[in-house]
């Protein structure tokens, strides 16, 4: 076969009808979106059958896949038509690998290695078509790149082509993102799939559900299986559950995911051997632009995981999310492309159509500070200048800049800095790229490569039973061991070499990239080199709580089990689950507090703190030296402001409540008198607001004033808190609530007894002898007002409560009489209450 001309093959996959369309789309207009069902063959079909196309004049095409994994499949699917090597013709970059040469006129790239691309060289020279497949992903770098290759469109690279593929796309956003251009639908030629709901109890782990769908569908002879887990845990924990030796010998487990060895990989993509069949346990990486072969019968748990980036926090968790009816169908697909085929979805039928139609763009809930970092270097310090199907949200774009000015990628102006630049040549995360650099100028720079790509990359130690360490030290020494041919044991550790070898590989090309010193002789330092990272995730224990820290942004952070670096009095955390309140430590290293000082010198500051104590019910001040909201210095501080110590004052006694002040009963009943008049509107109104409610919120106004120079709830005493309250009132109120709202009240007896103001109606408390011969119930407010009558027996139990003295006489005494003149003879009982004379004795005096 001549290179670039197709083979046979191509001819009869099902996208081969629409290739005159597409030939003549592309040829019109410079963008045009291709819709095509999974196993239509576009994404090795398509780049082949335009490579020599006219408008293309010979120039490289870009295909962007989604996965390294993808990439490196598609590149070899293609070249394999071409009956050539990969690296010819066909060749691929994705991330810390390249396989190209100076005859490649089709580059498989992951969506990353387009952006350094663009930031190399923005014109994209010698690129005429670029190739957006499984663009329904919708990840973060493919919106980014798309933004970017429209950017140059017709400016830099007059002639540069765009084709967005996609099997499950909502199309119209896209064409019309892209200038109405034109769309392409291709129906496929799909085998009939059987789908079968099978509903999962909520209270069965999903990877048991699994494995009884998976023994029941091998034990029919079905055919091989593809088996959609949420993530690597699950695929290792349903594996464990197949390997109980209840699965016949012909069966053999294949598990694959993103970060799996590249053989293991290529091992589940393979047809299984002669006379063996296969079960591929596989994540979100096999619903597109990946074959695997001779696949009948998908098994579907329904879940997929997904980041989600939280602006209040800073931080990244992973959630684990019920799958779109896209990604379900792309999944049902897959067993349906060489023959009939079966879908098992552990789900009720009905509740499919609750899915969400499609997955939520990545850009909508990623750290955006990668993205940020690359709009700088385009030039932009807002994204707003590019065209986006959905931009990034303002709040995670603010806190992104605010992060590379921190980590000095940006100046104060918003602009990249040469700093920045370094940052964005390396392909890390901006936090890490800025930990080497930095790392650089203190001769640790290989070091620093290292926990770069320990960090980067999936964890190498596995942990037996309950033993966990989130040392990265620890790994960091089985790697430094395995590099030097060192054996390296920790008890309850497990080493995954074939991560380990990964992981020198990473390192090696960040080596390469960054060009660091060689270490010097000085022992490095993990939590040095990761603060740099992490400036924002340095953590100081919190008080007496072992295991519980607290970050210099604020947050909160713990080991959910007892680790070595509990005890710590400082560390840098680098992975959390990102819970708002208290996040989860799974990687940390430890730092010293003196070269923690010296390191970040240059953000601490001194802060005058004059603030309640609420133990010594007294203000303390202090000077203290802050990280963030990290303390690490405190020492008293001589001389507060004044205006600083009332304030304290005052917050203090607010946040302890108007109670804690020195109140008096008299001052009680006071406080009550005026509440009344108050409530009644009484003349020589408006009576002031003197509620503890409103009290506490005015403490400002009244008692201030009296609070000078005080340090100490004790100063003040009850005859200055009296004043205070009672200043309230104007001089002519204090007089005149003595005659509205009087403290006692003489009654017809000549007795003066004291009012209980403490109910909303005020109390008087008598005896029944003191208001014979009176008709009259006692009043206040200039008669406005009747108190409630408490008539009491020579017990001084209230034998009867009314407002209504006369109705009493007439039609409650004579019961009230009956029941109490056998109990209390010696006490005068008349007949007409009236007409007799009252008395506080027990018997009134006879008269001469």
């Amino acid at each position: 076969m001549n290179s670039g001309t197709p083979a046979d093959p191509i001819g009869r996959l099902p996208v081969a009808a629409i290739f005159d369309d597409l030939k003549t789309a592309l040829g019109r207009h410079p963008s045009t979106v291709l819709v095509a069902p999974p196993g239509a063959g576009k994404t090795t079909a398509v780049p082949l059958v335009l490579l020599n196309e006219g408008w293309l004049s010979g120039r490289r095409m870009l295909l962007l896949a989604p996965r390294r994994l993808a990439a490196r499949a598609a590149a070899h699917r293609m070249a394999d038509l071409l009956d050539q090597r990969v690296g010819r013709t066909v060749g691929y970059r994705v991330r810390m690998e390249s396989r190209v040469g100076p005859e490649t006129r089709i580059e498989v790239i992951t969506e990353g290695v387009l952006t350094r691309m663009l930031q190399h060289d923005p014109s994209l020279a010698g690129v005429g078509l670029v190739i957006f497949d499984e663009f329904h992903e919708r990840s973060l770098d493919a919106d980014l790149g798309l933004a970017l290759c429209r950017d140059i469109q017709g400016v830099l690279n007059e002639d540069l082509r765009l084709l967005v593929m996609s099997a499950t796309l909502d199309p119209a956003a896209v064409t019309a993102l892209l200038g109405d251009a034109p769309l392409i639908r291709c129906k496929g030629r799909t085998f009939p799939v059987e789908t079968r709901h099978v509903d999962r109890p909520p209270s069965r782990p999903v990877e048991r559900a699994v494995a009884g769908v998976i023994r029941q569908s091998a034990a029919a002879d079905e055919g091989n299986l593809l088996v959609f887990l949420p993530g690597a845990p699950e695929i290792r924990r349903v594996a464990r559950l197949l390997d109980d030796g209840r699965l016949p010998k012909e069966w053999m487990v294949a598990p694959l995911y993103g970060s799996l060895p590249r053989n293991l990989q290529d091992a589940a993509i393979a047809p299984p051997p002669a006379g063996r069949h296969k079960i591929v346990l596989a994540t979100a990486i096999a619903e597109t632009s990946l074959t695997i072969e001779q696949i009948r019968v998908v098994v579907d748990s329904g879940l997929q995981r997904a980041p989600r980036f939280d602006p209040v926090s800073g931080m990244t968790r992973l959630v684990t999310l019920p799958v779109s009816q896209a990604s379900a169908d792309q999944r049902r697909g897959r067993a349906g492309r060489l023959e009939p085929g079966i879908c098992y979805r552990l789900w009720h039928e009905a509740a499919h159509h609750a899915l969400v139609p499609y997955n939520r763009p990545e850009i909508l809930d990623s750290d955006l500070t990668g993205l940020a970092l690359e709009l700088a270097v385009w030039g932009l310090d807002a994204p707003d200048a590019l065209g986006w199907l959905d931009g990034p949200p303002a709040a995670a774009f603010s806190l992104a800049r605010r992060l590379l000015l921190d980590l000095g990628g940006l100046d104060e102006g918003g602009k990249i800095t040469v700093h920045g630049r370094l940052m964005a040549d390396l392909p890390l995360h901006p936090r890490l790229a800025h930990m080497i650099l930095a790392a650089r100028e203190m001769d640790m720079g290989v070091t620093a490569c290292e926990m770069a790509a320990i960090l980067s990359e999936r964890d190498p130690l596995h942990f037996t039973g309950r033993e966990r360490d989130a040392d990265l030290r620890l790994r960091l020494d089985a790697l430094q061991a395995l590099k030097a041919g060192r054996p390296f044991r920790h008890q309850g550790c497990q080493v995954d070499r074939s991560a380990m070898h990964h992981l020198i590989k990473v390192s090696a090309v960040l080596e390469k990239q960054s060009a660091p010193h060689r270490n010097s002789n000085v022992p490095p330092e993990p939590g040095r080199l990761l603060a740099w990272a992490y400036p924002d995730r340095i953590a100081r224990q919190r008080p007496g709580r072992p295991g519980r820290f607290l970050l210099t942004s604020g947050r909160g952070a713990f080991f959910d089990t007892p680790e070595p670096l509990s005890a710590c009095d400082f560390l840098v955390a680098a992975h959390l689950d990102g819970d708002r309140r208290e996040a989860r430590i799974f990687m940390a290293a430890a730092i010293d507090k003196e070269h923690l000082m010296d390191q970040f010198a240059h953000r601490m500051r001194w802060r005058e703190t004059v603030s309640w104590d609420d133990r010594r019910k007294a203000v303390s001040a202090d000077r203290q030296l802050v990280l963030g909201a990290l303390t690490l210095e405190t020492e008293p501080l001589g001389t507060p402001a004044p205006e600083a110590v009332l304030a304290a004052m005052i917050a203090g006694i607010r946040s302890a409540g108007i109670a804690i002040l020195p109140w008096t009963r008299r001052l009680r009943v006071w406080q009550a008198r005026v509440m009344l008049l108050r409530s009644i509107q009484a003349e020589g109104g408006p009576w002031p607001d003197i509620s503890d409610t409103a009290l506490e919120a005015t403490l400002e106004d009244w008692l201030a004033p009296y609070l000078s120079g005080m340090k100490r709830l004790k100063d003040l005493g009850a005859a200055d808190f009296s004043n205070a309250i009672r200043n309230r009132l104007s001089w002519k109120q204090q007089r005149r609530m003595q005659a509205l709202a009087p403290t006692h009240i003489r009654v017809p007896s000549g007795s003066r007894l004291p009012v209980d103001y403490s109910e909303p109606i005020p109390v008087l408390a008598v005896r029944i002898q003191e208001m014979f011969g009176s008709a009259a119930t006692p009043a206040i407010a200039n008669g406005r007002m009747p108190v409630m009558l408490h008539l009491l027996s020579p017990a001084g139990r209230p034998a009867q409560i009314t407002r209504d003295l006369a109705g009493f006489w007439h039609n409650g005494y004579p019961e009230v009489k009956k029941e109490l003149k056998g109990r209390y003879p010696r006490h005068a009982w008349p007949e007409d209450p009236l007409g007799s004379t009252p008395t506080s004795r027990a018997r009134p005096r006879k008269s001469n």
